[in-house]
């Protein structure tokens, strides 16, 4: 895959597509890496007439890890202490820009995923000329109100990291059969082949509770997104347990004009039995956006 500068770090990445397509911006989430988003689920976007674009944010996979920043005090992070926080979403957003910016493109239609759709509102809300439609996808507004984790939902993302690679494929196995969709069969062989291949291009725990840092940060965004006009679709699950879909209604609610879809069954993943759908309505948004 290749590497780009932008804002300072460097970006692994990977194009789907024609680039004489609309483009489509793909933000991961919370310790995600590129692989999250699955070369099939890219190659239907792309097969649909889309120029297809996922990456690895900083602090996963092979784009840069801050190594020198100081630790997170993750004790007082989940006191509200957030000072030690090394970036914020800001930083992550401008990061996309710095790619958009490598890459020669003015703009893009962004889909963001649990912390990447954090990271795509906050560029709508920033840069909104760089935005040309907004997909938030199991995502919330930051409100402390809304869109928060269950108790279970913690446990598993804040287990302790595997040191070793059999270790982390079954700490993802359990992690997603917590939050995973229960409407759906679980993907456990899929699991099983993301976490291995995660774990071979990069191991950062460290990394991890940056990011976490940088999403505790960053505050509330709801009266920031009453500002965002461009045509924005909001999706989520009616089980997700990560991101509780309050989060979502929260989201849809404050983006004036916002397209809401609630999943029933879905949790906190991208079951593949829901592509088609999920990949019929981002068309539509991008069709309508270019119309617009």
């Amino acid at each position: 895959m290749p590497r780009c500068a932008a804002n300072g770090i460097e970006v692994e990445y990977e194009t789907f597509g024609s680039p004489n397509d609309p483009v489509l911006l793909l933000v991961m989430g919370f310790t995600a890496q590129i692989t999250a988003w699955e070369e099939g689920f890219c190659r239907m976007l792309a097969d649909g007439g889309r120029y297809v674009i996922r990456f690895d944010n900083r602090d996963v996979g092979l784009s840069t890890h801050l190594h020198q920043a100081p630790p997170v005090d993750l004790v007082a992070l989940l006191r509200g202490d957030t000072s030690s926080a090394p970036y914020r979403l800001h930083d992550m957003a401008a990061d996309t820009v710095g790619l958009l910016d490598a890459l020669g493109l003015d703009a893009a239609h962004f889909v963001g995923a649990s912390m990447g759709g954090t990271i795509a509102q906050t560029l709508a809300i920033e840069q909104p000329q760089r935005v040309l439609s907004l997909t938030s996808v199991m995502s919330t507004t930051g409100d402390p109100e809304v869109g928060q984790p269950s108790a279970e939902a913690m446990a598993a993302i804040l287990s302790p990291p595997a040191s070793d690679r059999a270790g982390a494929i079954e700490r993802a196995v359990r992690a997603y059969r917590v939050v995973g969709s229960p409407g759906f069969p679980f993907d456990e062989l899929g699991v099983r082949d993301r976490a291995g291949r995660s774990f071979d291009r990069a191991h950062d725990p460290a990394g991890a509770m940056r990011q976490l840092a940088a999403v505790a940060a960053s505050g509330d965004r709801t009266a920031a997104l009453r500002r965002v006009t461009v045509p924005t679709l909001v999706i989520h699950g009616r089980d997700d347990i990560v991101a509780a879909v309050s989060g979502g209604i929260a989201t849809a609610q404050a983006v004036p004009e916002a397209e809401l879809l609630i999943i029933e069954g879905m949790g906190h993943d991208l079951p593949r039995a829901l592509w088609p759908q999920i990949i019929d309505r981002i068309s539509r948004l991008v069709e309508r956006a270019n119309v617009d």
